[in-house]
């Protein structure tokens, strides 16, 4: 007996864990495979989805009621790792001086940058997705138009990956 009480103790895992929210809650209730992350520093809720279950997932939080897409863009996580694109999604209601807000994000491999488009759920992701792709390289199948929009079209890279080396000048051609 005196083994037993020997043993170290393990610490509580939930104090270390963080608890899912309210969304990814109902999200798991319902069969959506996700990874809830930490909350961002305003409280506002973070899951992490792969490319294959963003079409299933966004579907899903459309029909909960996040109608509006306040958001797509992308992040860079550093040369050699994945990026990613973000999605910020809101409730808007009537009545509703807070609305509910969850971020959505599906990490890509640098490689091969591939996520399906949410433009048929949310148009708003047209001009987004498009700056995604023309800075990052992040490619939206499905997009309707998915063509560079800042850059000129023969421009060759992303700026805005943090492995981007600009060119030494850039000749403009056919200008006016």
């Amino acid at each position: 007996m005196a083994e037993e009480e020997s043993k170290p103790v393990p610490a509580e895992k939930e104090e270390s864990l963080v608890q899912a929210g309210k969304v990814s809650q109902w999200l798991t209730e319902n069969g959506f495979d996700h990874e809830f992350l930490a909350p961002d520093k305003n409280g506002v809720e973070i899951i992490k989805v792969t490319a294959d279950f963003l079409l299933p997932t966004a579907t899903a939080l459309y029909a909960y009621g996040f109608n509006y897409l306040q958001f797509q863009g992308g992040i860079d996580l550093g040369p050699g790792q994945e990026l990613v694109s973000v999605y910020h999604l809101i409730k808007v209601g009537d009545n509703s001086d807070r609305p509910e807000e969850v971020r959505v994000k599906v990490f890509l491999p640098r490689e091969n940058p591939v996520v399906p488009s949410v433009y048929w759920i949310w148009k708003t992701a047209d001009w987004q997705e498009r700056e995604s792709y023309d800075m990052y390289g992040i490619i939206y199948e499905g997009h309707p138009n998915l063509k560079r929009i800042l850059m000129p079209e023969d421009w060759v890279g992303w700026p805005l990956r943090k492995d981007y080396i600009s060119p030494d000048f850039y000749e403009l051609q056919d200008a006016y």
